[in-house]
């Protein structure tokens, strides 16, 4: 029931968003408060939605933070280097925008909103994530990603 009603939220973005380039003020002039929930998804909702396959997880960090520790089913462009590798990302998928907490990681939603991408950032950052996928939550979450591709 839960992928049905991921998979309806995902249509029905995708109808109803422009998927093209915007200026900042045509965005904040169209500003509601819809855009406010369109913006956001926490690590639960993000992780079924990577799993699944309707979305890509965006680890803006710096290089060296990545070094530290990773997320590994994460694509990494670090935010300085995102206007040189929008070619890598597609525009199929939601993208969803994060880091260890989430104000960079709104700074690329904002950037990648004015380019026509459809992206939200994750809220509750990528230390929540990583605190949610402890021992068989890590173990099931990757078996089920490895079996949706």
């Amino acid at each position: 029931m839960k992928k049905i009603v991921m998979i309806l939220a995902m249509v029905i973005f995708a109808i109803g968003s422009d998927l093209k380039p915007k200026d900042f003020d045509e965005y904040l002039s169209g500003f509601n408060t819809q855009e406010i929930g369109n913006m956001k998804i926490n690590s639960a909702d993000m992780l079924e939605m990577v799993k699944d396959g309707f979305a890509i997880l965006l680890d803006i960090r710096f290089t060296q933070e990545v070094e530290a520790w990773s997320i590994p089913f994460a694509k990494n462009i670090p935010l300085h280097e995102l206007p040189n590798r929008l070619n890598e990302l597609p525009r199929d998928k939601l993208i969803i925008t994060a880091c260890p907490h989430n104000d960079r990681a709104n700074m690329a939603r904002i950037y990648l909103t004015m380019k026509g991408y459809n992206v939200k950032y994750l809220n509750d950052g990528l230390l929540k994530t990583v605190d949610s996928l402890r021992g068989g939550s890590a173990i099931n979450f990757i078996r089920e990603l490895k079996e949706n591709k």
